[in-house]
């Protein structure tokens, strides 16, 4: 399944860049994917530092010293920061997070840079065959566990618990952090989770009652014509038809 023919074609190219949508960025070399980014996705600093796995510091003095020689991964490594698979692993699940929203469906004009690449450098590049597979997974696995893509959007609200109910550990903190303010990418920045998983953690809380699932908002509803435009004559003349396209405007 093609998620996006521009990609897609790009792959084909063997193209190198920045693919620009509404909800992130695809950086490009050679046609495979080596980074992307969202805002609706933390990014590999939070990940990295809010699981405690890194010191800001150390991500801090990383960007400031590799950054512009766009080698900020090569540093982390070089430096002992990580390990060559750590960061191989914690890389690769924040492309495939970031990529889940860059190519969501209707998410605007595509738009390609070329020549365009990020500071963080490249660690393993990944096929665009293999992104627009893993979207198109995730995007079936959240609609199996709970069709209902409201969740994902609007303010976690905790439900109580019925008798004998239980939560994982995992699902316990989501809750915890579940202000009613908060939403599922807030939650996911707050605990230093990729953004996916926070999703289908709330969709699994919801299919079990165990956070509101909100309605969908009804479509807007059209302008209403004055009822007197029901009752013009059927055969106006230049004069009235002015006058009820002028009454039209203003009413709109």
């Amino acid at each position: 399944m093609t998620v996006s023919p521009m990609l897609t074609r790009l792959a084909s190219e063997r193209a190198t860049g920045a693919l620009l949508r509404d909800h992130g960025t695809l950086y490009l070399v050679d046609g495979r994917v080596v980074h992307a980014e969202s805002p609706a996705a933390p990014g590999l600093d939070v990940l990295l530092t809010a699981a405690g796995r890194l010191p800001r510091e150390n991500w801090d003095e990383a960007v400031d010293r590799a950054g512009a020689r766009r080698q900020v991964g090569r540093f982390l490594v070089d430096s002992g920061r990580l390990g060559d698979g750590e960061l191989e692993i914690c890389h690769l699940g924040a492309v495939f997070d970031a990529a889940f929203f860059v190519l969501a469906p209707g998410s605007g004009p595509t738009r390609f840079r070329y020549g365009v690449a990020h500071w963080f450098g490249t660690v393993r590049p990944v096929s665009a065959e293999a992104v627009e597979r893993e979207t198109v997974r995730r995007r079936e696995l959240l609609d199996a566990v709970w069709p209902y893509a409201a969740v994902d959007r609007t303010a976690v609200v905790p439900r109580p618990a019925s008798p004998g109910q239980t939560v994982s550990p995992r699902q316990r903190a989501l809750l915890a952090a579940a202000d009613g303010a908060r939403t599922p990418a807030d939650i996911a920045r707050a605990l230093g989770r990729p953004a996916f998983h926070t999703l289908l953690d709330v969709r699994r809380l919801a299919a079990a009652g165990l956070v509101e699932t909100p309605l969908e908002s009804p479509p807007a509803a059209p302008p209403t014509v004055p009822t007197w435009v029901g009752d013009l004559a059927a055969d106006p003349d230049i004069a009235l038809l002015r006058r009820l396209r002028d009454a039209l405007e203003a009413s709109l």
